[in-house]
């Protein structure tokens, strides 16, 4: 049988005529923009991450922005992350006026290596943004030990590891300020585009709460140049409904990730792992396989959902040419984006779509030998 490589709709579809109600309450209401719902998920975030404070935004992309332009970020200034990751990690970088330095990745968890941040560390260095990739959580005792020898701010760019957590502190909670995007396909979902930055720093979450308006408390009185970045009342009371339920989500995913080990698939391919202290949420499921592409086609063909993720990591993308990366530079990184692949991975799924998976990859393996 057919086995999508999401179902987005299939984890909410018992709560949809609640989530319903609540959307209608707000239409009701008349507020739309920096209302109740917004400022109690603000609460409630905060509380949920450890965090603190939390700053409810536009979307992921506007958190880091917004998030570097807290910390004082901007031209002449570098900032470390990794170029294994969605652009808008080091595009957030290049919109304040930044450059970004790519350092390499673990091969294990497809995270920033400690040892390749310290390597790149300049006089010009400002900060580091550590990435969750596909909700495995980075190494953040490694990361902020960096950071503080060298004096740097760490973010944490947590878009896809909501409920992660490294040693039983919550993904979120380490760096200065932290990042989390609700696009829809993500293991924390909104209906539309929002996010959302935690600190520890009320200073810095001030901060962050003036940009997002205008650089303004209250559309009179204007201290800084901000932008427009508000979350939307609607959006606000649709996660509003669903933060109690991403510890189940979470759980759900973790499960079906046991079932892959069990059913067999890493005899066949490279599974992800956890690093000791880790708690992943596999927001995705990203195996490792050296012929990856001829094996994305077989399973295409089988009906089993697939996709590679960045293929063609941030040090190599046009857009960054002028900083004079060449392939063969990170070579960790440049081997996971040549052998990584996306299998199916959502609450919901079973394990009879999972053993077909697992036969599909078989069935690819024996085709190739």
């Amino acid at each position: 049988m057919p086995v999508p490589l999401m179902d987005i709709r299939g984890q909410y579809a018992d709560l949809l005529d609640e989530v319903k109600r609540s959307v209608c309450e707000v239409i009701d209401s008349g507020r739309f923009i920096l209302g109740p719902n917004m400022r109690a998920l603000e609460e409630e975030i905060a509380a949920a991450t450890g965090a603190g404070h939390a700053v409810a935004v536009g979307n992921g992309t506007d958190a880091l922005v917004l998030s570097l332009e807290a910390l004082g970020i901007g031209a002449g200034d570098e900032v470390i992350t990794t170029a294994y990751t969605f652009y808008a990690t080091a595009e957030a970088i290049a919109r304040v006026g930044a450059a970004p330095v790519f350092a390499d990745i673990d091969p294990v968890t497809f995270n920033l290596d400690p040892r390749a941040v310290e390597a790149a560390v300049t006089e010009r260095t400002r900060a580091i943004v550590a990435v969750h990739l596909y909700g495995g959580p980075a190494d953040m005792p490694g990361l902020s030990e960096v950071a503080g020898r060298h004096g740097l701010a760490l973010i944490e760019d947590a878009a896809q590891a909501f409920g992660a957590a490294v040693n039983g502190r919550g993904a979120g909670s380490f760096g200065d300020l932290a990042t989390f995007s609700f696009f829809p396909t993500k293991n924390f979902p909104a209906f539309g585009d929002a996010g959302m930055v935690v600190s520890g720093s009320a200073d810095l979450a001030e901060r962050v709460r003036l940009l997002r308006f205008h650089g303004s408390r209250e559309k009179r009185r204007f201290e800084l140049v901000g932008t427009n970045s508000r979350m939307d009342e609607i959006q606000a009371a649709v996660l509003r409904r669903f933060l109690p339920e991403v510890a189940g989500w979470n759980a759900g995913r973790r499960a079906a990730a046991d079932r892959y080990r069990a059913l067999g698939l890493g005899d066949l391919v490279e599974l992800p792992s956890e690093a000791p202290g880790a708690r992943h949420v596999y927001h995705l499921y990203v195996v490792r396989a050296a012929a990856r592409d001829e094996l994305a086609r077989a399973l295409s063909e089988a009906g089993i959902g697939c996709r590679a993720y960045y293929d063609v990591p941030l040090h190599l993308q046009p857009v960054f040419a002028h900083l004079g990366y060449r392939r063969g530079d990170l070579p960790e990184t440049e081997r996971a984006s040549d052998e990584g692949l996306a299998l199916p991975m959502f609450p919901t799924l079973d394990e009879a779509a999972q053993t077909e998976v697992v036969a599909a990859v078989r069935a690819a393996a024996l085709a190739a030998a």
